[in-house]
C-alpha cells in the first residue's frame, strides 16, 4: 500500500463538443478516461466521479452532489470514498489523453521533496500573497523575510504543473489528503455549505504550491482536450 490515490473528475456537460460523452472519445483507440486511468494504474484507490461507463475491475464510482455541480464538488465526492490510510490524492481531468505515470510520479516527487534544501520553496497562490511576496523560482535562503515567514515549517499542500505561459493546471494536480479536505470545508463555509458551481481556484486560497514544469520527453501531460481541435491535437502526439 502506497498511501496514494486517484479521482478522476468525469462530468462536465462537454458544450464545446456538442455535449458528448468527453471522457469516453478515444485519442489513440482508447477512451480518453481510460488512458488516464493508465496513468494511475499504480494508485491503491482509482475513483472516477461522473458518467463513466465500462470501467476496469476495482475502479469505483461516485457522484457529485448535484449532479453537475461541477469539479469542486466531484472532487468532494470522491475524496469521501477514500480509505482512512490515504496521505495523498491525485485529483485529474478525465480528459487528459497524454498524461502517463511518469507524469504522475514527477507530481509524487515533488510533493515530497517539497522542503528539500535543493529545491525551491512551493508558490504561494495569487490570491494569498502580497506584492512584498517572493516569486515561485525564489529559494527559501534568497527570499523576503514575508515569504519566509509565509512558507516556514509549511509543506506544500499540492503539487500542480504550470504550462508554457506558467498557468497552473489545477486538474492536473496532487494533492496532501488532509490538506484537500480543509480546503474543501473552508470553501464550502464561504459558499454557505455548498459546492456547488463553486470554482478549483477557489480551493487555493492560503494554500501553498509547488509548481511543477514538465521537463521530461514527450507531449505536456496536462494537456486537455476540451475541442474537436484539441482531439485532433491529442491524436497527432500519440501516433
Amino acid at each position: 500500500m502506497t498511501g496514494y490515490a486517484a479521482i478522476l473528475l468525469a462530468g462536465g456537460a462537454a458544450r464545446r463538443m456538442g455535449g458528448v460523452d468527453k471522457p469516453a472519445r478515444a485519442v489513440g483507440g482508447r477512451p480518453m478516461l481510460h488512458r488516464v486511468l493508465d496513468a494511475v494504474a499504480d494508485a491503491d484507490q482509482r475513483i472516477v466521479v461522473g458518467s463513466s461507463g465500462p470501467l476496469p475491475r476495482g475502479v469505483r464510482t461516485a457522484r457529485e452532489d448535484p449532479p453537475g455541480g461541477g469539479p469542486v464538488a466531484a472532487t468532494a465526492a470522491g475524496l469521501a470514498l477514500l480509505d482512512p490510510g490515504t496521505t495523498t490524492v491525485a485529483v485529474l481531468a478525465a480528459d487528459l489523453p497524454l498524461l502517463t505515470t511518469a507524469a504522475v510520479a514527477e507530481l509524487r516527487r515533488a510533493l515530497a521533496a517539497c522542503h528539500s534544501r535543493d529545491d525551491p520553496p512551493p508558490a504561494l497562490d495569487a490570491a494569498a500573497a502580497g506584492p512584498e511576496d517572493a516569486p515561485a523560482t525564489a529559494r527559501s535562503e534568497d527570499a523576503p523575510a514575508a515569504w519566509r515567514e509565509t512558507l516556514d515549517g509549511r509543506s506544500a499542500a499540492l503539487a500542480c504543473y504550470v504550462d508554457g505561459n506558467g498557468r497552473r493546471q489545477h486538474l492536473c494536480a496532487l494533492w496532501q489528503v488532509p490538506a484537500l479536505r480543509s480546503a474543501l470545508d473552508r470553501l464550502a463555509t464561504t459558499r454557505g455549505g455548498s459546492l456547488d458551481g463553486a470554482p478549483v481556484r477557489g480551493l487555493l486560497a492560503d494554500v501553498a504550491v509547488r509548481e511543477v514544469s514538465w521537463s521530461g520527453s514527450g507531449p505536456p501531460p496536462w494537456f486537455d482536450c476540451d475541442t474537436d481541435e484539441d482531439v485532433r491535437r491529442a491524436e497527432e502526439w500519440t501516433r
